[in-house]
């Protein structure tokens, strides 16, 4: 029913829609530039698809961090609002715990915005627990 894969770097730039709906405030330029940098620093994005069109996205980063070992880190996930409570951001989660196994992750880590209640809810849904808190400073 619905295809979940990474997508090819070269393809990438399909994701900046939906990264421009999770900042609006954010210029189409400066998400293209820093999507750049990203794929630099081994960023990968995965993909949802209803036949060949794009319902949702995670970025992926793969990191290994003293505290937890090896661990996939889902970022900037959106699903199309017209596909929302419907469960696929489920099958992208199994699709990214899978995906994680079989490059040898322990464990995944990720960030969620204090006012998101609802991605709090669905986080904690899919067996993440809150440990911590994500501190940013503008320099």
């Amino acid at each position: 029913m619905y295809d979940i894969k990474l997508i090819d770097n070269a393809q990438m730039g399909i994701i900046i829609p939906f990264l421009k709906e999770l900042k609006p405030d954010v210029s189409v330029a400066s998400l293209e530039e820093r999507l750049k940098d990203m794929l630099l620093n081994n960023y990968k994005c995965v993909g949802i698809f209803d036949d060949q069109k794009l319902i949702g996205i995670s970025g992926l980063w793969v990191l290994t961090k003293y505290y937890v070992g090896k661990h996939i880190e889902p970022d900037n996930v959106f699903i199309s609002p017209e596909y929302q409570g419907k469960g696929i951001g489920k099958l992208l989660v199994d699709w990214i715990f899978k995906y994680a196994k079989s490059i040898g992750c322990e464990a995944s880590e990720l960030n969620c915005y204090v006012k998101n209640e609802r991605g709090r809810r669905f986080w904690e849904s899919q067996g993440y627990e809150l440990v911590a808190y994500h501190f940013q400073k503008q320099l």
